[in-house]
């Protein structure tokens, strides 16, 4: 498996082929499109990202000592960041969520290219990211 450096570094050179935002944006809204629909259930109150202006759900799934995480959000844009931080960080340990420094955001441009209310959203997903990774750790005891 990738490290999670190796696979932002992939990120980042499917954004260099791009010097359009209109271009990046197109490829940021295949990812979410590429990434599997979250099952109906996972789509609850609890699962949903305080802080993103529109609705982004993230089920996290502790399975032998790695975090397994499933997404999905009802605007494209946004289901094609996440799928990104999907990526990037399923299937780590605790630690090394806690421990990565998630470098592509900036590496992108992506940023610089988003409103207010995306920056925050992208913070949001982030956060809870890192909160699940906090949780998860605190059960290995």
């Amino acid at each position: 498996m990738a490290t999670i450096n190796e696979v932002q570094d992939e990120i980042i050179d499917e954004f260099e082929g791009f010097t359009d935002w209109m271009d990046k944006y197109q490829l940021i809204i295949d990812m979410g499109n590429a990434m599997p629909a979250l099952d109906e259930k996972y789509k609850t109150p609890d699962n949903l990202i305080d802080g993103c202006q529109s609705r982004v759900w993230l089920q996290a799934d502790y399975v032998d000592g790695k975090v397994e995480f499933q997404a999905d959000s009802d605007a494209i844009i946004v289901k094609g960041i996440i799928s990104m931080l999907v990526r990037v960080l399923n299937g780590r340990t605790p630690q090394e969520i806690l421990d990565a420094d998630l470098y592509f955001i900036d590496r992108i441009g992506l940023h610089e290219h988003l409103s207010p209310t995306r920056s925050n959203g992208l913070l949001a997903m982030v956060k809870k990211i890192m909160a699940y990774a906090v949780a998860f750790k605190a059960t290995q005891g």
